[in-house]
């Protein structure tokens, strides 16, 4: 048997049509595609970090549960004694725990379009079904629409990305409120970027014993740790730690978000730049001719090109240097956009530049 045949055998049809997610090479250009927070770590914070790190035991295996990590999260987000937490590998993982969770019901995972890829691409991964109910024009919430999805097809989860990535709009409270009183499945509320918007669900944990919260330290600085934070009453966490990979957060990663939640008022600065970033970049882009971008309650914008080829665009600002997420063609309502990082005023000055050369 060829190893075509082999693959036709044991890979799925729907795995065999997809590409694999690509990051693109950044090395040498102002890298503004991924939502990172642009500031490395001052030397004093560095070395102290360092001195932390140089107590780790490499050859043992980390802590199984992270049981002090979590408590200084449980500290840091002022998540009460009734509700747990579960740490994953990045958000991804605590995705790819949440399908794998349902996947033997045969009932679909559902989500809002355009939003965060990863929940229709684990679903195909993990051969779980997916339905996208497209939001409305302004990318407000279709409530209609999606409750005539929750009644035909019986989700077992609905993600809510609020703030919404790639949009960067928050959705209407009430319009959770009325999903989460919809449906017999869970409802997973995404937090990955809220610390650049003034929303908190914490509390819909207290009205919605079916309502999650997924959070993540990655945007406020710590992307390269990969830790992703799951929220939520005990009996539900319980159940997902049943499947979730021993020693799946390794002994640097805990030691490393422990001293960073000891050092937050550093994060929670930087975040408060950002967010002025923010209001100074969008001021600046909504002045360019052929530009339109919408209002953000993220660390990014959502950039619409109207009077050129967004892809001649796109490849123009990486021959300038500046590298941007091209948005184009992953959905009817994301024609001709691009998603930019907020960064420093130096690096939002260099990316208003490039896109007024790339359009004049």
């Amino acid at each position: 048997m060829s190893i075509e045949q082999q693959i036709s055998e044991l890979v799925s049809a729907e795995v065999r049509s997809l590409g694999a997610y690509k990051v693109p090479e950044s090395t040498g250009l102002i890298k503004l595609d991924a939502m990172e927070n642009p500031w490395e770590w001052s030397g004093d914070l560095e070395t102290r970090w360092k001195e932390q790190l140089s107590g780790a035991q490499i050859n043992r295996y980390p802590s199984a549960d992270a049981s002090s990590l979590k408590s200084a999260i449980r500290n840091l987000m002022g998540v009460g004694d009734d509700f747990d937490i579960i740490l994953g590998n990045g958000s991804d993982e605590i995705i790819q725990l949440l399908v794998m969770l349902i996947a033997h019901t045969n009932r679909p995972i559902l989500s809002v379009e355009p939003s965060f890829v990863m929940y229709k691409m684990l679903s195909v991964w993990l051969n779980v079904d997916y339905v996208g109910v497209p939001l409305n024009q302004d990318f407000s919430m279709d409530v209609n629409a999606i409750l005539n999805a929750i009644k035909d097809n019986d989700p077992a989860i609905i993600f809510i990305a609020q703030p919404n990535n790639p949009t960067g709009n928050l959705f209407d409270v009430d319009a959770i409120r009325e999903i989460a009183k919809s449906t017999r499945g869970l409802v997973v509320v995404d937090e990955a970027y809220i610390a650049f918007s003034d929303s908190d669900s914490l509390h819909l944990l207290d009205e919605f014993s079916n309502v999650l919260l997924m959070r993540t330290l990655s945007k406020v600085g710590l992307a390269g740790l990969r830790l992703g934070i799951l929220i939520g009453s005990k009996q539900w966490l319980q159940e997902i730690n049943k499947i979730r990979l021993p020693y799946n957060i390794n002994v640097l990663t805990q030691i490393s978000a422990e001293f960073a939640i000891e050092n937050y008022q550093v994060f929670e600065l930087q975040t408060k730049r950002l967010r002025s970033n923010r209001e100074s970049l969008l001021s600046q882009l909504e002045t360019i001719p052929g530009v339109y971008v919408w209002p953000s309650s993220a660390n990014f914008l959502l950039v619409r090109i109207v009077d050129k080829d967004v892809n001649s665009v796109h490849q123009f600002l990486k021959d300038q240097g500046v590298l941007v997420k091209l948005l184009h063609g992953g959905h009817d309502l994301l024609v001709n956009c691009l998603r930019v990082n907020v960064s420093t005023e130096e690096e939002n000055e260099q990316l208003v530049a490039a896109l007024k050369s790339a359009l004049s």
